[in-house]
């Protein structure tokens, strides 16, 4: 386990074991008080409550407890973990919030403990040629044991203070992945959010080092920052974008012309690549609105040297209309849906 991991990981919560609270403030009173009110025994080591418990609903039944008695303010000052046998350091404590979101998704949890996921590939292709660009690489389930669906699995993520870990595990499984499905010179797209690096230069040398462990040119890879969250600190990821490109790896916009990813901030960042959102390729061959804000794009592409590719590409009109207006690659199911495997035949 690398240190950012353990930054941010629970050990697995098993049937007996030790839960840890530490509050701030007066509501180390709060706290007692409960406790004694619930009829919990515990004892204290330098303001730290340490409670036993006999079984994982146990935990749960008394974070939810804790949860329901204690006003929304004072939960944000109390912080813990829980430990078992297993354990070789203390873990890291987290916010109340976190540790009962991770409790009430334990199965969530074990996937990114444990990464239970892999990626499926989605071809790309060059609108001159028709042939293989690249992949974008999209996480899926690999038990069935513990089902997800990967939006809700990074909502989750952030909710649970676990948002980093799963982001850096996405991204070392796709670069591992792409190293025994691909050829080099296949550009591999794989998806990053920016808020789960804080210090580019630190938290990015476990992808560096897997870039160089499996032996994938850096070339090769395509980090694209995806739409889900607000670019609030344009700054910040112009410094990750930089880092990234340091390195020889391209960075890309990913769903531009919709929410947060405006042409503003394509003429801002000047990525390597920028992906048009999929609502505006929707039907682009009928819609003259669409028509007006793809063309801006692409005059904006062309003054900054930006690679377009068209995304959710459902029609042959679309596809045709896009490659009549100059955009480079396109995506989407009318091209090829995501696969396990890199697909063999196109349309």
């Amino acid at each position: 386990m690398t240190s950012c991991d353990y930054c941010t990981q629970l050990p697995d919560l098993e049937e007996k074991g030790r839960l840890f609270l530490y509050p701030k403030g007066e509501v180390s009173m709060m706290i007692e008080n409960q406790l004694k009110i619930m009829n919990r025994a515990f004892s204290m080591d330098n303001s730290i409550f340490c409670i036993n418990y006999h079984s994982i609903e146990d935990v749960r039944t008394f974070l939810t407890q804790m949860h329901e008695r204690l006003p929304i303010q004072e939960q944000s000052k109390i912080y813990g973990t829980w430990a078992n046998k297993t354990n070789s350091r203390f873990p890291k404590m987290v916010s109340f919030s976190e540790l009962f979101t991770r409790i009430n998704n334990l199965d969530f949890v074990t996937v990114i403990n444990h990464r239970l996921f892999t990626q499926y590939l989605q071809p790309i292709i060059s609108l001159d040629t028709h042939e293989i660009y690249g992949y974008e690489f999209l996480l899926r389930q690999t038990n069935d044991a513990f089902p997800f669906q990967p939006g809700k699995l990074f909502a989750f993520s952030q909710q649970a203070g676990l948002q980093s870990m799963l982001d850096s595990q996405a991204r070392i499984s796709s670069i591992e992945i792409s190293s025994s499905l691909l050829e080099n010179g296949q550009k591999r797209f794989i998806n990053f959010l920016p808020s789960s690096i804080y210090d580019p230069n630190h938290c990015l040398k476990s992808t560096f080092k897997a870039v160089e462990q499996f032996h994938v040119d850096p070339s090769d890879l395509v980090f694209e920052v995806v739409e889900t969250e607000k670019i609030e600190n344009i700054a910040h990821l112009k410094t990750i974008f930089q880092v990234y490109q340091a390195h020889g790896i391209h960075v890309a916009l990913d769903d531009l012309g919709s929410g947060y990813a405006t042409v503003e901030v394509l003429r801002e960042l000047k990525p390597d690549f920028a992906k048009i959102d999929r609502h505006l390729i929707e039907h682009c061959d009928q819609d003259k609105n669409k028509q007006g804000e793809i063309k801006q794009i692409i005059e904006i592409g062309a003054a900054y040297g930006i690679t377009l590719l068209a995304e959710g590409i459902e029609r042959k009109e679309e596809l045709e209309y896009c490659k009549d207006v100059g955009i480079s690659l396109a995506q989407g199911f009318y091209i090829g849906k995501p696969n396990p495997k890199p697909i063999k035949e196109l349309f």
